[in-house]
């Protein structure tokens, strides 16, 4: 295996899984904040990144690649599985049904960084950035004035 392989990520314990993709999309969304945004002070560039990033950001994401029948059966069911796998008392800052939608989303999006699937994983980290940002309570997320595409 490769140095990014060194997790199977069709057996991988779906947490793990998680623990990468959160890490691989919180990137994602700083490379991007910092291409386009006008913004100088790192306190509010980085509030704009947690726009995207939060829990129920993600869980929107989620459930737009569900609802436009993005994903394929197999990242369906890695969604689902990780997804329902996830067994929080009390998130902080998000309800217990936002996390677990956000967990399945973070596990999908590392099973497709260990697998080397980059394509795949530019593409749904794309339409799922587009997606946080185009959604009714995106003011959070977009910067005031600001218009990012």
């Amino acid at each position: 295996m490769s140095e990014n392989n060194s997790i199977d990520p069709r057996t991988a314990d779906t947490t793990k899984l998680a623990y990468i993709g959160d890490a691989v999309f919180e990137l994602f969304i700083r490379k991007f904040v910092i291409r386009t945004s006008r913004r100088v002070s790192a306190d509010k560039i980085n509030r704009e990144a947690i726009g995207y990033v939060r829990a129920d950001s993600q869980a929107l994401a989620a459930k737009a690649l569900m609802d436009q029948g993005i994903l394929t059966e197999e990242e369906e069911r890695l969604f689902k599985r990780a997804r329902n796998r996830t067994n929080t008392t009390r998130p902080r800052g998000t309800t217990p049904a936002h996390y677990k939608m956000a967990t399945g989303f973070e596990a999908l999006l590392g099973w497709l960084y260990l697998g080397g699937d980059t394509d795949r994983l530019d593409m749904i980290m794309e339409f799922s950035r587009k997606a946080i940002h185009e959604a009714p309570k995106a003011g959070s997320v977009k910067g005031e004035g600001e218009r990012h595409e």
